[in-house]
């Protein structure tokens, strides 16, 4: 493959396992049974995605070597004017990147639950790209995947092979942060509060190289949806698998933990009243990840409840989404006709975070789901968003009086400031590390752009100009246009290296990345379009230097040094 005897887009895929093995550190390859590729709708993959599986097309030998199935795409094609999408081409553009994915041999189940089909099979070694679908197989399934992005997933897909390393050795399957839960966990929706509230309590500098892996202990125990609901929670910031005492296998026990944490009743209160909808709800949004079929029947009984008293939903202002698996399912059981009759809109093959929602129509959602309220309220929405459970968001979906204001907007919120351990150096800084195989030598100089804060690129990196934009980020505001951009790994979504490589094709990328951990997130858009990268060094740069640094980093020999030309001035 790496020859190029077997084609372009092998020889791609390949260069990008072996870049990912050096970074890893990893000794040898594993051989992986299936796949699940992320990146599908327009408004996540972007130009980028375009751009790039465009660069694929035309190769008849470049397709998958293992079973692959595709992630959520962003519309119901057959519901697009119930949708009332206006965003200009999108359904041609959406079909676009699906047939270029099915053109490669993947299985177009545009669903972000590949586990919910059944999940008593899951096992062997697999590589997926959905942050949620990979915390919930390593936690409750026999299936082993790291948490992959959509690129180092596609290039597994085609090769069959992935580096041994991360999550495949069980010396790092290990809780690292200690979960007391205090708090009474009887509503599904709690359960997802308590997986995002634990990724909000990361400090920067817990030693948490695979992402944060907890151990909960006191929770009751909990249904598919319970369970569904708080690891795709946790994945919001990264996590990919948990424990919890008498719900999955029993943690390995550990010396030490780098943070434990109690989660009260009042922490569940605070984060409600938090989250709770202070103004009118224009859409209620339930289904993220996509709703199972449990889901889908405790909407129906609250959506029953109701109708029985002669009430029906206006204008479809509750939107259930579903996979096509799941869909078929409820309409055998007449749970599909319920919430139609009711008014509901039931969507299949796309998922709230995804959908390019009619701002003319939809400027305040309200959903059950903290892992929708993360992204709704990011820069791929942008969409002032509020939680709470599933029977009070069909209360609303029935009643738009129950919170009779004006809708909020997002600058309403206050953002928590993230922690930082960064300080001004003005000592001599300088260090040696690795570069990545792909790459030939190679010197740059330039700006430095530092945190040791994780960036996530999709919601919260503008994929226009490169800026980011997260409020409580120690570089909210700030481009990485043309700097050497300096950070511990990304996080977030698994379609990271989509929104990277748009910046890159169109000159708004970084000069250089160097990232403090093995970050497969950032990686490969690095290796595909030549962006030089360095990772591993003896020194941690993300402490060690400024924002405003001039810096030299040079590659020569597979080795990287780093050192400060001269230092920014200190504010």
């Amino acid at each position: 493959m790496l020859d190029g005897s077997m084609g372009p887009t092998k020889q791609k895929a390949a260069r990008l396992v072996v870049d990912l093995a050096s970074t890893a550190g990893a000794s040898e390859y594993i051989e992986v049974g299936n796949a699940h590729v992320s990146g599908v709708s327009v408004i996540t993959g972007g130009h980028g995605l375009r751009r790039f599986l465009s660069d694929l097309s035309g190769d008849p030998r470049g397709k998958v070597s293992i079973p692959t199935t595709l992630n959520s795409a962003g519309c119901d094609h057959e519901k697009m004017e119930e949708m009332g999408i206006d965003y200009p081409d999108f359904l041609e553009l959406q079909f676009e990147i699906v047939q270029s994915y099915i053109d490669l041999g993947i299985e177009a189940t545009l669903s972000c639950t590949p586990y919910d089909r059944g999940i008593e099979g899951l096992e062997g070694i697999g590589s997926w790209a959905e942050s949620n679908a990979v915390c919930f197989s390593n936690s409750y399934t026999s299936l082993v995947t790291n948490r992959e992005s959509g690129l180092s997933a596609l290039a597994t897909a085609l090769t069959g092979w992935a580096p041994k390393w991360g999550l495949h050795l069980e010396s790092n399957r290990k809780p690292n942060i200690l979960v007391n839960v205090e708090a009474e966990m009887s509503d599904l929706t709690d359960w997802s509060i308590l997986g995002d509230w634990i990724g909000k309590q990361i400090m920067p500098d817990w030693d948490i190289p695979w992402g944060p892996m907890p151990r909960l202990v006191g929770l009751p125990g909990a249904s598919f949806e319970m369970r569904k609901a708080l690891t795709a929670a946790a994945a919001n910031y990264g996590c990919p698998m948990l424990w919890a005492d008498g719900i999955t296998a029993d943690a390995p026990e550990v010396d030490s933990y780098e943070g434990e944490l109690t989660f009260q009743g009042s922490d569940l209160r605070q984060r409600y009243l938090e989250l709770a909808p202070r103004g009118r709800v224009d859409l209620v949004v339930i289904g993220c990840p996509q709703a199972s079929v449990g889901e889908a029947r405790e909407t129906a009984a609250a959506v029953r409840a109701r109708m029985e008293l002669g009430e029906v939903i206006e204008d479809k202002r509750l939107w259930l989404f579903m996979s096509s698996y799941n869909y078929e399912l409820i309409a055998a059981d007449g749970t599909l006709d319920l919430l139609e009759e009711a008014g509901a809109l039931v969507l299949k093959d796309t998922c709230p975070e995804v959908t390019p929602y009619n701002r003319s129509k939809y400027n305040h959602l309200l959903t059950n789901s903290l892992k929708a309220e993360h992204y709704l309220t990011s820069g791929l929405n942008r969409i002032p968003t509020s939680v709470t459970s599933i029977v009070d968001c069909v209360a609303h979906a029935f009643d738009d009086s129950l919170a009779d204001a004006p809708s909020p907007a997002l600058s309403d919120s206050i953002a928590e400031t993230f922690a930082t351990a960064k300080t001004y150096q003005g000592e001599k800084f300088e260090t040696s590390g690795k570069g990545i195989p792909s790459q030939s030598d190679w010197v740059v100089q330039g700006r430095a752009l530092v945190t040791d804060v994780p960036i996530t690129y999709l919601g919260y990196v503008n994929r226009d100009t490169g800026v980011i934009e997260e409020p409580g980020h120690p570089l909210d505001g700030i481009s990485i246009k043309d700097t050497v951009l300096i950070y511990p790994k990304g996080s977030g979504s698994t379609v990271a290296p989509f929104v990277l490589m748009g910046l890159v094709y169109t000159g708004n990328g970084p000069l250089a990345i160097v990232n403090r951990d093995v970050c497969p997130l950032t990686l490969p858009a690095a290796s595909l379009l030549g962006v030089p990268y360095a990772h591993g060094f003896q020194e941690d740069p993300t402490i060690g230097i400024n924002t405003g640094d001039e810096v030299r980093l040079s590659l020569k020999g597979g080795s990287v040094s780093l050192e400060v030309e001269s230092r920014s001035t200190e504010d």
